[in-house]
């Protein structure tokens, strides 16, 4: 350790300089371990945090780790224990470095609790690792406030794949769960299955389990859950690695606990760290694709399902000019009045607005179609071009796909309506048929209504079309194809299939849910639940 560090991280060396020392850091608190904040530059970009400690040599082998797991899984801690693995600090230093800030300093400043967090740790190459280190942290999973927060997530990470600084490659996906867990909760396996529903299939083999809180022994609990969620990164079982959170505890007392502990973290972090060294970045185009797929399926599924009742509504409105025509024969070619519940739209405010500085909620909606095209749900765009429904310009969602020109995004949304209205002859002809001097009673205003009718239902099976699509395409590409976020959907398609008695692609439908095995079904569950409070 005889290299001069980087300026913004290390100072100079002298001879009587230790390495430990040479670190710009804040003394939190003395005792047994010492505990320092590193002192590091925090920025936003895309819709995350960037923490950097050191400054990035080119030249030098970066290595990309993404942690996922539940609410209190330990995340913050391993990322600490990471960044002390890669200063290479001893038991015997009694140090201890943090680079994510404990709870209470946070809250001080700002909440990263919602955040993607990006950490770069560079200047330590050539001390206890061979590459710098970028560690991206995600909130936690499954806590309460609800599945649009996890969702979210998907969205967050979407756009920093995306982003031309952002993360293009990741080396690792670590799963994070405690080795306590002593049962397979449905909270437990839905965070596994929104967990591993963000990845393509590409990224299988770079999917590895840190067990925290572990004693040393075998994690049969841990290992269990991940096998009902059918989590496995090789033929039988996912690669996995122990981890101790107690590293950074006072150690006055029970320090011959403390330092066996500290032994199964420093074991599992050097495996770790061999398994990262041999391990090849993968791209994150299709994960990306994964991602973006998704949120078009909810967004498309969400608007299919107010297309379809805006189309019963104008069926049932042309039921009853059907009715009253046949109800008025005698009246056909004079004039009379009916009473129709008439179908229309109108805008209504929305919570949302600004959402501090990165985010901005609200609804993307097309004026030509007058349509909800992302909502709720869309958070990271601040524009309607900028939003994950649009594809080269044009919106995925809205019935005429319109360009990305036509939509605004606003604290506005579309609403479906009827209301009751007095209708003449007149009115239903010059709305129903095309050409009014060949119209010459009820036949032609009936056959033109029976025509609107069959096109409202063409328009509807095109409707299911597209959001089966969507389905498949994930299933071509998805790591896990029946995730909580495709499956509290099927039911829906399954029953909109069998009324369009689209019998083949109910039975792809049908087949895709009885894969869902019980950990799955545990998951869904909970999301349900969740959904409903």
């Amino acid at each position: 350790m005889s290299k001069c560090f980087k300026k913004s991280l290390l100072f100079c060396r002298t001879n009587d300089l230790t390495f430990k020392d040479a670190i710009r850091k804040t003394l939190i608190s003395s005792g047994s371990p010492n505990v320092y904040q590193l002192k590091t530059k925090t920025e936003k970009f895309a819709s995350s945090t960037r923490v950097t400690l050191g400054d990035k040599n080119e030249n030098q082998t970066n290595k990309t780790i993404l942690l996922v797991g539940e609410t209190g899984a330990g995340k913050s801690t391993l990322i600490n224990a990471l960044v002390n693995y890669a200063i290479g600090v001893k038991f015997e230093d009694d140090v201890w470095f943090q680079i994510v800030e404990e709870e209470e300093r946070r809250n001080q400043t700002e909440s990263q609790t919602s955040d993607v967090i990006v950490y770069q740790i560079f200047g330590l190459e050539g001390q206890t690792l061979p590459f710098s280190l970028t560690i991206i942290d995600t909130p936690g999973f499954g806590d309460t406030r609800g599945l649009e927060k996890d969702d979210s997530v998907g969205q967050r990470l979407l756009d920093l794949f995306r982003s031309e600084d952002g993360v293009h490659e990741i080396n690792a996906v670590g799963l994070v769960m405690k080795a306590s867990d002593n049962r397979l909760s449905d909270r437990q396996m839905y965070v596994l299955n929104s967990v591993t529903s963000l990845f393509g299939k590409d990224l299988e083999k770079n999917i590895v389990a840190f067990i925290t809180h572990s004693d040393g022994r075998n994690p049969k609990n841990a290992l269990q859950a991940l096998k009902a969620a059918n989590v496995k990164s090789s033929e039988n079982e996912i690669i996995h690695f122990l981890f101790n959170n107690c590293q950074h505890e006072d150690r006055r007392n029970d320090r011959e606990f403390l330092e066996l502990a500290n032994q199964t973290s420093m074991k599992g972090l050097k495996n770790f760290m061999t398994f990262l060294e041999s391990t090849k970045p993968q791209p994150l185009k299709i994960t990306a694709e994964v991602l973006n797929e998704r949120i078009r399926l909810t967004a498309c599924i969400q608007n299919l399902q107010e297309r379809i009742k805006e189309n019963e509504l104008k069926q049932r409105e042309i039921r009853q000019i059907e009715e009253a025509c046949n109800k008025h024969k005698e009246e056909m070619k004079e004039s009379f009045t009916i009473e129709v519940d008439e179908v229309y739209k109108e805008k209504e405010t929305i919570d949302g607005g600004r959402w501090g500085l990165m985010f901005y909620e609200g609804a993307v909606t097309c004026s030509v179609c007058e349509e909800n095209c992302h909502y709720p749900g869309c958070t990271m765009a601040w524009k309607p071009e900028l939003c994950e429904v649009m594809k080269k310009g044009r919106c995925t969602v809205c019935t005429n796909k319109c360009p990305a020109s036509d939509h605004v995004k606003e604290e506005l949304r579309y609403v479906i309506k009827t209301r009751k209205v007095q209708k003449t002859l007149e009115d239903l002809k010059e709305k129903y048929e095309n050409n009014k001097e060949e119209c010459e009673g009820k036949s032609s205003l009936l056959e033109n209504l029976k025509q609107e009718n069959r096109n409202l239902e063409i328009e509807w099976a095109s409707l299911l079309d597209e959001a089966y699509e969507h389905v498949m395409k994930l299933e071509q590409i998805a790591l896990k194809v029946e995730s909580v976020s495709t499956l509290v959907h099927l039911d829906f398609l399954i029953e909109k299939m069998k009324e369009n008695r689209d019998q083949e692609k109910v039975k792809n439908l049908e087949e895709m849910k009885s894969r869902v095995n019980e950990g799955t079904n545990a998951a869904l569950k909970y999301a349900k639940n969740l959904s409903s409070e």
